[in-house]
């Protein structure tokens, strides 16, 4: 019980709310006692007693009090919703605010898909814990409470003959929830796999089409549909039988109360009035019983997404986003020191690394796919936290610094840059929020993005669709250069920047780049010559280890990695002859 719990102490936010909704519903409870009580006088003292001028007035106040019940009860589902739309926005806000506070490793062992779901499905499955719990559950209580309380009054040997059910209703209701919480869960987690697949075909529709996949994904994705469906199917089974099985065991109630009734109005000791208010009262105490039924599976299938939810907010925080020294003034020197991390413990990424910049310095890194040079970059941003030695800025350790901070000093430029489904502007302005027309056109003349930027339909207010699939690869990569250029930081990391472009892009990128790094301490990472030989020193990386440092000429001359790398990568004739000669 201590997920619902917990969902139910957002409630307390609120407590005039929740004051008025109990109000509502303890008049509206009343209310619904007083047919019962006028339909034993109209009986009783009306058609027996022959006092016909009570008739209407009795019909007048039986009226009233359903119009009370249902404007009582009007009033309390409005409050009602007010207070679970106030409590569900506390919780989608806390959650979205917690995920965004994960560690990057976090997400790295979570599907997307998963995490939406998350978001949107299942904190919509506790929203229903939140109507039906308060809505459903406190009338039904108070409902139970008050007519039980009647029924002791009007007559208790029949109202103990009518509770005889009860004890088989909690022991069945007892039973279903003990095993439900598995029913559900695995309906949550099929759900959950459906749409993490959902999310990766329409993320990866043109590699579907391209390789003509589109048979092979309907057959998987019906295959994951389907066990959603089988595991729905068990919960409604398991439902089929315990909804049917407490409503039987509730009539029995109403049969008993009319069997023993009748006799005692037989037998003189009950007047008919009574026995007919006494069964109407005895409907009204086993309708909110039911409900209670119906909350009990709500709950269970609240608290197998309430779980999942909880699982995220008691996820720890990474380190360092409120706690830490302030980086301000940053001159832009950088020092690793015997640096070593693993994304696992049975995978070392990289092992005592050192390197060093200086401020204004251009330090480039090379080497093979996974020889550690994204995972330096990611160190120093703090995506990772690094298990041993040491990264200074100006002398600061990173890990003592406020994440925020830190990243504020720093631009990057990654190989595939992401962009907003938002216009070019919006892009623009997450390097800088405050930033005008004028500034943003600037940048962008600088990255040479203004040319196709005018082009644009729209100019900066264009949509560039989702991770900016209307621009071009290179158009995409100027337009994060010129993001990088508006939030003017004091170290710049570029990944592999022009990667993904023709040679004439990367050329008018490149011009880019050489503008951007202008006074800024700059990380290269690429596997062109064009990008690392002017670095004021290059360091080779092999299997996360530094195995050289030096300029481009002192590495050529050493005739090592480098030199091979520059022979079998990415030069022209002269460079190689010139790698040649040196060596030789």
């Amino acid at each position: 019980m201590s997920t619902t719990l917990r969902v139910f102490n957002y409630t307390r936010r609120y407590p005039w709310l929740s004051l008025a909704q109990l109000t509502c519903a303890i008049l509206s409870t009343a209310m619904v006692i007083v047919f019962p009580q006028i339909t034993r006088v109209v009986i009783d003292d009306v058609i027996v007693g022959g006092d016909h001028d009570l008739l209407w007035p009795m019909v007048g106040v039986a009226l009233l009090a359903f119009l009370g019940r249902d404007g009582f009860n009007s009033a309390r589902i409005f409050l009602n919703n007010t207070f679970e739309q106030k409590v569900i926005f506390d919780l989608r806000s806390e959650l979205y605010a917690k995920i965004q506070r994960l560690r990057l490793r976090w997400f790295d062992n979570r599907p997307t898909g998963d995490v939406m779901t998350r978001v949107a499905e299942d904190v919509t499955a506790m929203e229903r814990v939140l109507i039906d719990g308060i809505e459903q559950g406190l009338v039904a209580v108070l409902q139970i409470a008050i007519i039980a309380g009647v029924m002791f009054y009007m007559d208790a040997q029949l109202a103990a003959i009518a509770l005889l059910p009860i004890p088989l209703l909690i022991v069945g209701a007892t039973i279903y929830t003990r095993t439900a919480h598995k029913r559900y869960q695995g309906v949550r987690q099929a759900t959950s796999a459906m749409n993490s697949l959902l999310h990766d075909n329409i993320a990866g529709i043109r590699q579907i089409k391209a390789y003509t996949m589109e048979r092979a994904e309907h057959e998987r994705f019906n295959r994951s549909s389907d066990r959603v469906r089988q595991a729905s199917l068990v919960v409604m089974r398991a439902w089929a039988i315990y909804n049917p099985g407490m409503t039987f065991l509730g009539a029995t109630g109403l049969v008993l109360v009319l069997g023993f009734g009748g006799q005692a109005a037989i037998n003189g000791r009950l007047e008919p009035g009574d026995l007919a208010a006494f069964v109407l009262m005895l409907q009204l105490f086993y309708d909110p019983v039911n409900k209670l039924h119906s909350l009990n599976q709500l709950i269970q299938a609240g608290r197998a997404a309430g779980e999942r939810v909880f699982e995220i907010l008691d996820t720890e925080d990474e380190p360092g986003v409120d706690e830490g020294a302030e980086l301000n003034g940053v001159r832009g020197a950088i020092d690793f020191d015997g640096v070593s991390f693993s994304y696992t413990e049975k995978m070392p990424t990289i092992h005592g690394v050192s390197l060093r910049a200086q401020p204004g310095e251009t330090i480039a890194l090379v080497g093979q796919t996974g020889a550690g040079k994204s995972t330096i970059i990611n160190l120093l941003t703090r995506f990772y936290e690094y298990d041993s030695g040491e990264i200074r800025i100006d002398g600061h350790p990173v890990d003592g610094l406020r994440k925020d901070s830190l990243r504020r000093q720093i631009g990057y430029v990654t190989q595939e840059s992401f962009l907003f489904n938002d216009t070019v502007r919006e892009n623009l302005r997450i390097a800088k929020r405050d930033a005008s027309d004028e500034e943003m056109w600037d940048a962008l003349e600088i990255a040479n993005a203004a040319g196709f930027v005018k082009r644009l339909a729209e100019q900066l207010d264009t949509v560039v669709g989702e991770r900016g699939v209307k621009l071009s690869v290179g158009e995409k990569q100027r337009i994060s250069i010129a993001r990088a250029l508006l939030k003017n930081p004091p170290i710049l990391l570029l990944d592999e920047a022009t990667a993904s472009v023709d040679t004439e892009t990367e050329r008018v990128i490149q011009q880019a780049l050489e503008r951007l790094m202008i006074s800024r301490t700059s990380i290269v990472i690429a596997h062109r010559l064009s990008t690392v030989r002017r670095a004021d020193r290059i360091y080779v990386l092999d299997l996360g280890r530094v195995i050289e440092a030096g300029t481009h000429e002192e590495l050529l001359g050493m005739g090592g990695a480098y030199a091979k790398l520059c022979q079998s990568a990415f030069l022209d004739e002269e460079d190689v002859a010139k790698a040649q000669s040196l060596a030789s």
